[in-house]
């Protein structure tokens, strides 16, 4: 079903005609995808959410391109360098999944908002350290603001409707992953501005850090002005009029950890994501110190990788709706899988190259399958649950820290591994974790291997299995009766379904 340009809310308080910029479906979510639109709240959405999410990206991983001067200033060994980079994404491991359930409970502007202030100030801090320790604990702190990639995912799947979601998904936080990238180059320069205006080569990193976390501060108070929850207005007020009633926050929690199609999502996504994590902590050493490059030049170099999030994640989230229109939910699942595999198989190839054109020849096509993965990996995301999308979102997106983690402490913390080697036993785990995908299997629309369920499961039996009759009875289950209507549009022009 599609409206244009106007939606309302069945069975709630209100009788109000509200009227969009875009056309809108039931939900009043938009149908389609205007890139270059700001309207309210669709787009202005996007724009907010993939700009806060870079911001603290580049706040994130801003030390990693200043590396070579900061170990130098701090003493760091290699084990304090292993330990800040396992440091900076294991912290949002947890914070990832807590973000997940506060954007189910009070909303993605507030959650995301509130996240993005709390840990500016471990950016600000970074100029004041004076210890290894110190290091790794303004990286620890800052790393939780990464799980604004959660309330990102879950913003965009509250706005956009299922043909166009994934393209929304990718984009978002393809564009806000770019950070990982920008942050190379930005901070090198950064860096080189300050010491240009007189300051020591010990004094100017630290002024350096003033910059991303000024941005970070900047970003939240644009999402808490100017952003909003769903179409139809923010949790707090419709909370207020009755129009959305509050869940059973521990209904959430069980409903979304039960279900085992979120588990295989984090698992694939700590090897496609939590890769990008890795590569984003190692990248620029690894080719300062292999190639004995200057630090500007291995910073351009590495923020090509991260770069490539500018189309490549994008890319993937468009190719997952793409697939989605001729083969329904298969198709996205086959896209993913394959996309990943290779992605696991370049990865692998990388560590084993020695010449400097050809490493970062690889690495940029690497790039571009272990990225679009990713946006390929939140094509899926939004309709494994939809009372529970906040928690799956957040078990998905943790998933990635997770890996990061793993990948980080196992292959490249220490010397027990060489870089070039960590990199190639990095790709054999990212092809290995991506074979659970075959597992996952949606009884309305079929999976990998088979098609959907002979039992004539429809996709409002799918969704409305997550409430109670007791809930029903209250009408609490009237927006995953709409979101079951319109994701109908997942069975694919090609597949031959039991209800059709």
């Amino acid at each position: 079903m599609e409206v244009e340009g106007k939606g309302g809310e069945a069975g709630t308080t209100t009788t109000a005609t509200r009227r969009f910029a875009l056309p809108v479906d039931a939900e009043n979510k938009s149908t389609t995808f205007r890139l270059f639109s700001v309207a309210k709240p669709h787009m202005r959405a996007f724009h907010l959410s993939w700009f806060q999410f870079f911001c603290c990206f580049v706040s994130t991983f801003a030390a990693p391109p200043l590396l070579p001067i900061i170990r130098e200033n701090l003493n760091l060994t290699a084990t304090d360098i292993g330990n800040a980079g396992i440091a900076s994404v294991s912290g949002s491991v947890f914070a990832r999944i807590v973000m997940g359930t506060a954007c189910d409970l009070f909303g993605p502007r507030l959650a995301s908002a509130a996240l993005t202030l709390s840990t500016a100030p471990a950016v600000y801090f970074t100029a004041g350290i004076k210890s290894p320790i110190g290091f790794i604990m303004v990286r620890f702190f800052a790393g939780f603001s990464l799980a604004t990639f959660v309330s990102t995912q879950f913003w965009m799947s509250s706005m956009f409707s299922g043909p166009v979601v994934g393209s929304a998904n990718g984009i978002a936080a393809g564009w806000g992953n770019l950070g990982g990238g920008a942050t190379q180059l930005i901070m090198p320069i950064v860096f080189s501005l300050i010491r240009r205006m007189g300051a020591t080569k010990f004094t100017a990193w630290r002024i350096a850090f003033f910059i991303p976390g000024l941005f970070q501060t900047l970003s939240a108070f644009a999402v808490l002005l100017f952003g909003q929850d769903l179409p139809d207005g923010d949790y707090w007020a419709m909370h207020k009029s009755g129009e959305k009633e509050k869940d059973d926050v521990g209904k959430v929690i069980s409903n979304g950890i039960s279900n085992y199609r979120g588990w295989i999502t984090a698992l694939a996504y700590g090897y496609c994501f939590g890769v990008e994590l890795t590569i984003d902590n190692i990248i620029a050493e690894y080719f300062f110190d292999r190639f004995h490059l200057n630090l500007q030049t291995a910073g351009i170099i590495a923020a090509s990788f991260g770069l490539a999030n500018f189309f490549a994640r994008p890319g993937g989230g468009i190719f997952s709706d793409l697939m989605a229109r001729r083969f329904g939910m298969r198709g996205r699942l086959w896209a993913w899988w394959i996309v990943q595999t290779l992605g696991g198989v370049l990865c692998a190839f990388l560590g084993q190259i020695h010449s400097l054109t050809w490493s970062i020849v690889v690495m940029l096509i690497f790039s571009v399958f272990v990225q679009a993965a990713c946006g390929l990996t939140f094509g899926v995301v939004p309709f494994i649950s939809r009372r529970s999308l906040g928690v799956i979102s957040g078990m998905t997106g943790a998933g990635g820290n997770v890996g990061a983690v793993l990948t980080q402490l196992i292959f490249f913390k220490g010397s027990t591994y060489s870089r070039e080697t960590g990199i190639t036993l990095m790709g054999i785990m990212s092809i290995a974790c991506s074979l659970p995908i075959c597992f996952i299997y949606f009884p309305q629309w079929g999976g990998m291997f088979c098609g959907p369920s002979s039992k004539k499961v429809t996709e409002e039996d799918y969704y409305l299995a997550e409430w109670s009759a007791k809930e029903k009875a209250k009408n609490l289950h009237l927006a995953s009766q709409k979101f079951a209507e319109t994701s109908v549009s997942e069975r694919g022009r090609a597949s031959t379904h039991p209800q059709t």
